[in-house]
């Protein structure tokens, strides 16, 4: 106990092991849904749910507890959202690459990272990008995580007049998840931690109850990890047309880590005097690596989650709470049974409400100015008509030069 105490410097910030620990438990219960929702997302761009179930686990325990020891922020990780959708739905399935070849570019990303994170280089490239672009990129995600969201439980479909249309709202799928959605809206607006999980597994149960989702059961030995460990394809990454798709990959995870970092640990009191953080590069390096080993596990990009807040105002200030966090998801790993059983619609309510998190960034946009809030709205429209994170991106991109140099 006393090791603890010195080698995360307990006394110094204030803190207890038994506060790290409840923080560490509360910031899992935030963020415990990326266990179901990640594999329910890749698998759609055919791979195995099971396999990217230990993927996600492993990936997410890996970041995290490297935070938690070599930079000592209470800061979890895990595969983030908005990546996962990149992946699956615009280079798999919008591209046609395979997800081997996606994998490869995951693992190109993230050794990318890891150069800027020891270079100097990862400050010129956050501040390159115009802040109200950063936002719009950020809403943009949003909006394509809750077009998803809308789809996969039924509440839109698509049609040969209009491209979408509302869908039949009578059946048991779409009125569960815009029920399961209503109840995480409103347990988190109580401050229920876990409100998430709690939705998730409400719907879940709906579905079981009334035979419309098969229950397969609680505890079990991990499920292989065969099918996408080690699979990723770095030769096939390394073609032309996988350029955009590796530096999509970059730009979001270095921004999303940068503002998650930067969020909470002002929020925890963690940042100096200018408003810096200590051990930046240490906590950079934990994310970019854990991207890398992601890649080989058999996810997608690994991030920092801004849930870790939810810890962080249980009381976590050190690293503790995140080593605590990072053991929960390898316990996570013997209940593959209960993430399987979980349906689709139950996951949409999920992604529907990170969505309306993420596109909270559409109000911090200067809208005073149209020269810098024009490329922010269309990047943020273009993700979700589109389909694709990237060409949000790049008409984004260009839009605000063309706007620029005009005006």
């Amino acid at each position: 106990m006393s090791f603890l105490y010195r080698y995360f410097d307990l006394e110094g910030h204030d803190t207890t092991v038994r506060v790290e620990s409840v923080s560490g438990l509360t910031t899992f219960l935030a963020m415990a849904y990326i266990t179901v929702v990640n594999p329910s997302i890749l698998s759609e761009a055919g791979m195995d749910f099971g396999a990217v179930f230990v993927a996600t686990c492993i990936a997410a325990a890996f970041g995290t507890m490297v935070m938690g020891i070599y930079a000592n922020y209470p800061i979890a990780q895990a595969p983030g959202m908005g990546q996962n959708a990149f992946f699956a739905f615009s280079v798999v399935i919008g591209m046609g690459h395979s997800w081997q070849t996606a994998l490869g570019a995951v693992f190109l990303s993230g050794v990318i990272f890891v150069v800027l994170s020891v270079l100097p280089v990862r400050e010129w490239l956050i501040n390159a990008i115009p802040r109200n672009l950063k936002l719009g990129m950020a809403s943009g995600i949003g909006l394509f995580l809750g077009f998803i969201a809308l789809k996969n439980a039924g509440v839109v479909v698509d049609n040969p007049a209009t491209l979408v249309a509302l869908g039949d709202l009578t059946k048991l799928e779409p009125l569960v998840c815009i029920g399961a959605f209503a109840v995480i809206a409103a347990l988190s607006a109580r401050g229920v931690r876990g409100a998430v999980l709690i939705g998730i597994l409400l719907a879940a149960a709906v579905g079981w109850v009334t035979g419309n989702a098969a229950f397969h059961g609680v505890v079990a030995m991990p499920p292989s990890p065969a099918p996408v460990l080690l699979q990723l394809d770095i030769a096939a990454a390394f073609q032309w047309s996988m350029v955009t798709v590796v530096l999509s990959m970059l730009i979001v995870d270095v921004f999303d880590t940068a503002g998650t970092l930067v969020g909470v640990a002002t929020r925890a009191g963690l940042v100096d005097e200018q408003g810096h953080l200590p051990r930046l590069r240490k906590a950079l390096l934990s994310d970019s690596t854990a991207t890398v080993v992601g890649a080989v596990a058999g996810t997608s990009s690994t991030t920092s989650y801004i849930e870790s807040a939810a810890g962080v105002e249980a009381g976590g200030r050190t690293g503790l709470t995140a080593v605590v966090c990072g053991l929960l998801f390898l316990a996570c790993l013997f209940l593959a049974p209960l993430a399987q059983s979980v349906p689709a619609y139950a996951t949409a309510a999920a992604l529907l409400f990170v969505a309306c998190l993420m596109a909270r960034s559409l109000a911090d946009i200067e809208w005073g100015d149209v020269s810098e809030s024009a490329p922010a709205v269309i990047a943020a429209l273009t993700m979700p008509l589109s389909f694709s994170i990237a060409d949000g991106i790049g008409l984004g991109f260009i839009s605000y030069v063309l706007i620029k140099l005009v005006s």
